[in-house]
């Protein structure tokens, strides 16, 4: 078994043998075939696409959100325009040819709104950017930038929670009117055994969420700690200050949201601490709001539970478009790291082979728990990591050969893949033991700080953040990588066979490649010297992609490539695929 944890929420994966046996690839076949294919652009010339393709609502009848491809940028992160050491919005307008020129048509924002950390998720101002990013103007030139080449922007939105700096809650506390029950009160602190306790645990700690306030004598919730109070969404006026609040970015011209920690927007205690038909009704009436602002808006939620759980918000076609999928991104890794957490979830070592043997079965079943769900195949958006996990290349340790596995096994599923920023370079970070290491800014070149900030440090280093502790880490780290000298933007752009190079290949394939849509049939064959080979056709129109799971060079003489022309296979010698290679083959379209 293995636990994942987010927020203290424990997931544990099993590996059922049996079950995987039993699992029929003609089932799944029929479940996801559908008829009819567009015609799709010529691939050639598919690893030098240098333009985006806009998703034009207007000509599109499916929504646009599933032929995305998106981007998340941590934006203190991502690349600094006026040598303050901070990301900003006109860096991300600066950097917008680069994202053109990898292919992505799609970003996702995390949180831009003012607040007094340094993440973002705990807001002090609902309709004010965060100052050190810019300003208004600045956040709508980038907009329109944006829209100007075809990309969709979607912003962070926190509506569980907000500051206890917030001006709501410091007036709540005093019980001014409209104010008063913004927020949970309660006169004492609920017994042990009562059920209060994290949502994702079950801990039954009820001090963990309930916290004192001097000013209003009274206990507040507040899930996420005690700066973070949890808004009262039951009270009408909170309801219609998020749907002002929504309008109002709208009306900015971004394309929707993603939802933060939608699991626990109502809870009761006992057993109604998360998932409650609550909760699921109050999505399915904010996503109402929103489609009358917009039709065209987005919603996707943060549902940080298994497929069948996250397939609730849906909400039986009236809750939010898309929710994650959060146990691809495990599977996948673990496939490629059978000696570490991934052993006893997806597959064994055994030492007296050359070959570990792993089990990329788990790929079918992942998909099949999706088709099996209430929520249609089009609901869940794939990923591997994001800002709250282990960065792909950290858990890798930076086996780019292995990363681009990764990617590939990414791009061959179906739905609306999201790609966190500095994967596709293979990004890695300097340590555990706090988030900073995953949020680290962008390596865009061997200069100073990497090219991210023409200031002599960056926003990792300001003690006032962080304290001493996790301050002194980046030099030295950052001097590794500068060394390494691969391990950035303009290296690996210069490479035709570097993981940047496939993450733009990959994200051509997706736009222009019909079968690797939804419709598109899904067929896996583990083979017994351990490649592995999915497929994706539509109507005739095929992707084939080979992968040699072990670290040794395997024949492909078994493989049937009849009609199909290889467009990725720089690990190719002969019949003979390297370790860790991989091998893609297209026919014509």
């Amino acid at each position: 078994n293995i636990a994942v944890v987010k927020y203290g929420y424990v997931i544990y994966y099993n590996n059922n043998e049996a079950e995987m046996k039993t699992f029929t690839l003609s089932a799944l076949a029929l479940a996801i075939m559908l008829t009819g294919c567009q015609s799709a652009p010529s691939l050639n010339n598919v690893t030098n696409n240098t333009e985006t393709s806009p998703l034009n609502t207007e000509q599109q009848a499916n929504p646009w959100w599933e032929t995305a491809i998106f981007y998340q940028i941590w934006p203190r992160s991502f690349y600094d325009s006026d040598a303050d050491g901070h990301g900003d919005f006109n860096g991300m307008t600066q950097k917008l040819p680069y994202l053109q020129e990898l292919g992505v048509n799609a970003l996702w924002l995390t949180p831009m709104f003012e607040a007094p950390s340094y993440h973002g998720y705990d807001f002090t101002e609902f309709y004010q950017v965060e100052n050190d990013y810019g300003s208004m103007a600045e956040f709508e030139a980038f907009i329109k930038a944006a829209d100007d080449k075809g990309m969709k922007v979607i912003l962070d939105l926190v509506i569980n929670h907000i500051s206890s700096n917030h001006e709501w809650f410091q007036r709540s506390a005093k019980q001014e009117a409209p104010y008063a029950d913004y927020f949970i009160w309660r006169d004492d602190m609920p017994k042990a055994g009562s059920g209060w306790g994290h949502a994702w645990s079950n801990n039954d700690q009820p001090d963990v969420v309930w916290h004192w306030n001097e000013t209003r004598q009274q206990y507040y919730y507040g899930a996420f700690g005690a700066s973070q109070p949890d808004l009262n969404l039951r009270h009408p006026d909170v309801i219609a200050e998020m749907e002002k609040m929504a309008k109002f970015w709208l009306d900015k011209g971004v394309a929707g949201f993603r939802l933060d920690a939608v699991r626990f927007a109502m809870e009761s205690g006992g057993n109604a601490q998360a998932d409650t038909d609550e909760t699921i009704a109050y999505w399915q009436h904010f996503n109402q709001y929103v489609k009358s602002v917009n039709p065209e808006a987005y919603l996707v939620g943060e549902a940080w539970a298994d497929i069948p759980v996250a397939a609730k918000y849906f909400g039986e076609g009236k809750g939010l478009d898309q929710g994650f999928d959060f146990e691809v991104g495990y599977k996948i890794l673990g496939l490629l790291k059978p000696d570490a957490s991934g052993e006893a979830q997806f597959g064994t070592m055994q030492s007296n082979q050359q070959v570990n043997t792993v089990d990329a079965n788990v790929l079918k079943q992942n998909l099949q728990q999706r088709i099996d769900s209430v929520a249609p195949l089009d609901f869940f958006a794939p990923f591997l990591t994001n800002h709250d996990q282990e960065r792909v290349a950290y858990q890798l340790a930076e086996h780019d050969d292995k990363a681009k596995l990764a990617a590939a096994m990414l791009f061959s599923s179906p739905g609306t893949p999201y790609i966190y920023y500095g994967e596709e370079i293979g990004l890695t970070q300097g340590g555990t033991g706090h988030d900073v290491y995953k949020r680290a800014p962008m390596q865009w070149d061997n200069s100073n700080q990497a090219g991210f900030t023409q200031a002599q440090t960056s926003w990792v280093e300001q003690a006032e953040l962080f304290g001493d502790n996790y301050t002194q880490w980046w030099p030295e780290f950052l001097a590794q990588q500068i060394n390494a000298a691969d391990r950035n933007v303009k290296t690996q752009q210069a490479q035709s066979n570097s993981l940047w190079r496939l993450y733009q290949h990959l994200i051509a394939l997706k736009k222009q490649r019909p079968e690797l849509g939804i419709k598109g049939r899904y067929e896996l064959t583990q083979h017994n010297n351990g490649l592995v080979e999915i497929t994706r056709e539509l109507n005739g129109s095929k992707s084939m992609f080979v992968l040699n799971l072990t670290a040794n060079p395997q024949s492909i003489s078994g493989i049937k490539r009849q009609g199909l022309t290889p467009s990725w296979q720089h690990d190719l010698n002969g019949e003979q695929l390297a370790g860790y290679g991989l091998l893609l083959l297209n026919n014509t379209l």
